[in-house]
């Protein structure tokens, strides 16, 4: 390190919800730190998130700090706000916690190296700058490291092309244009829904259907905002399995009547959002029969919406290719009527794949080649685990995390890793992570780091490490309770099985949000039991 090196307490990466949280909470408990984000403002995938009718899956005021001296005169204009008003929101957050001081941006972190002499982490950015700090905190989230398949001839490609984590920040002018968009996840859906109007031609690739649910997307006066609520909804977050306001219905859906099961299905529906998803019965996600009620249920209300019976059958087949529930569900306000628009073709790219991508467009494996003059890839990402092991990151001894988890993370509660003592890292590998709102997450585990910091600094010890008996009990946690679920059998994001050559594994904790909780604070209550203290 050289002599122009900082040195902190803590050095938080990430600027998102996660990385503001612990920011302003270790600085109001005197730990002298810095947050570094490769972006140039705040909001973290928020700041990233450009691309047309990105928005968040979870309603206001659910999705968002419940520190009251942000929300008490904050106010949203739709219950799912989009982009621009997210990072509206982040400047509101600014303003009045004033974080940026204490935030370099435009800073890429490359490289830490733990020194095992001092117990402190030493911290590399891409252009050169170096830090040291006592705590590493990886705040990057879990869809920092975008996914693009090696599709032959995509170098080629001389219209403009772009995976939608990366949409430029001038925006892409679409309308009148003959444009591809490759998958239909949640950023594929939204970009599609948003420009199937204006678009000359729109061709979707789809690799597999999405079992997208309604919205109900509406406009919020502050009448609509009672704030007099706002701590009780907060309070109940942490209650909920996924962070949210509802719960799971813990009823059997095989052994509800028709009558009774139809009713609760059409209420979760009316009410929208993610609901059909976490506030289903609990067996949805656990029993064939009943994923197969929900499934179908899902499905008559589609196919009523579509015009074309062989396009419906590829958008919600009548066989599900996969169970209901196990990959990430997507909101829309007007996805199905797009493809009854005779400017949009489907191609069903698991039966017709992508063979090449040439100047001119893409070749699909029957030969055809659809002319485009803009490729947008909504290819996903390496969920959870893909910006952790893009940094080169050593532990104690020079352990490199990649190598460690090369078949499978390992954790401690899905914050911290056996090996590289004072590192930790919310909304990461066996944490609920994407089984949780967002916000939610971020302030209880970040809350759980920030008592660690000060647990250390009040006993003056200077090395924290989690035990490898405390890992592989939590690993084995984690996978028990996953594989008693439904979502080992499909390939998705949630295993890692939709990157090739990562391992397949529970990448997230399913035993909810208040088992966890009781699990982490019983281990802060104990003085930390299971980690090595010194």
């Amino acid at each position: 390190m050289g002599s122009n090196t900082l040195e902190y307490d803590a050095l938080i990466v990430g600027a998102g919800f996660g990385g503001c949280h612990v920011l302003k909470t270790l600085r109001d408990r005197g730990f002298k730190t810095l947050a570094v984000d490769d972006g140039d403002d705040l909001g973290g995938v928020w700041h990233f998130n450009r691309y047309p009718g990105a928005r968040v899956d979870s309603k206001v005021p659910l999705y968002e700090f419940s520190n009251k001296e942000v929300w008490s005169d904050w106010n949203w204009t739709v219950k799912y706000p989009g982009w621009a008003e997210i990072q509206d929101y982040f400047q509101h957050v600014e303003a009045k916690l004033h974080l940026k001081k204490d935030i370099r941006f435009n800073t890429r972190i490359t490289a830490a190296q733990f020194d095992d002499s001092v117990d402190k982490w030493h911290i590399t950015a891409q252009d050169g700058s170096e830090f040291i700090a006592r705590y590493f905190i990886l705040c990057i989230g879990s869809f920092a490291k975008p996914y693009i398949p090696d599709f032959k001839g995509i170098d080629t490609f001389t219209g403009v092309h772009c995976h939608t984590s990366n949409w430029p920040r001038t925006g892409i002018e679409y309308a009148g244009k003959r444009v591809g968009v490759v998958g239909n996840a949640s950023s594929g859906l939204q970009t599609i829904q948003e420009i199937a109007p204006d678009v000359k031609h729109l061709t979707v690739f789809q690799r597999s259907p999405t079992y997208a649910l309604p919205m109900r997307q509406a406009k919020l006066t502050e009448k609509d905002q009672d704030k007099s609520t706002y701590e009780a909804i907060f309070g109940k977050r942490s209650t909920m399995f996924a962070g949210i306001d509802q719960e799971f219905n813990w009823d059997s859906c095989v052994k509800a009547t028709d009558e009774e099961r139809q009713a609760f299905f059409e209420g979760l529906w009316e009410q929208g959002g993610l609901l059909f998803w976490l506030a289903n019965y609990q067996d949805v996600i656990i029993d064939k029969e009943a994923n197969a009620y929900a499934y179908t249920f899902w499905r008559n209300k589609v196919i009523q919406r579509i015009k074309d019976p062989k396009v419906a059958e590829i958008l919600a087949p009548e066989i599900p290719p996969f169970f209901f529930g196990t990959k990430r569900a997507t909101l829309e306000q007007r996805y199905y009527e797009v493809y009854n628009q005779e400017n949009v073709d489907l191609i069903n790219a698991k039966v017709n794949p992508i063979k090449e991508i040439v100047p001119s467009g893409v070749i699909t494996e029957d030969g055809i080649l659809h002319e485009l003059d803009l490729l947008v890839l909504a290819t996903g990402y390496d969920a959870v685990t893909g910006g952790f092991t893009a940094i080169d990151i050593k532990g104690s001894k020079e352990q490199s995390l990649k190598e460690k988890w090369l078949k499978g993370s390992h954790t401690a509660y899905g914050m911290a890793t056996a090996g590289f003592p004072n590192m930790f890292f919310p909304y990461g590998p066996q944490a609920p992570t994407t089984f949780c709102n967002g916000p939610t997450c971020a302030e209880i585990q970040g809350d759980w780091i920030a008592s660690a910091l000060e647990f250390m600094r009040e006993k003056k010890l200077t090395r924290i490490d989690a035990k490898e008996e405390t890992e592989a009990a939590w690993r084995e946690q984690v996978n028990m309770i996953g594989n008693m679920t439904l979502i080992p059998q499909t390939q998705s994001e949630y295993m890692g099985t939709n990157i090739p050559g990562k391992p397949k594994e529970m990448l997230n904790y399913l035993g909810g949000l208040p088992r966890y909780v009781e699990q982490i604070e019983a281990v802060r209550d104990s003085g930390y039991a299971g980690f090595d203290l010194k």
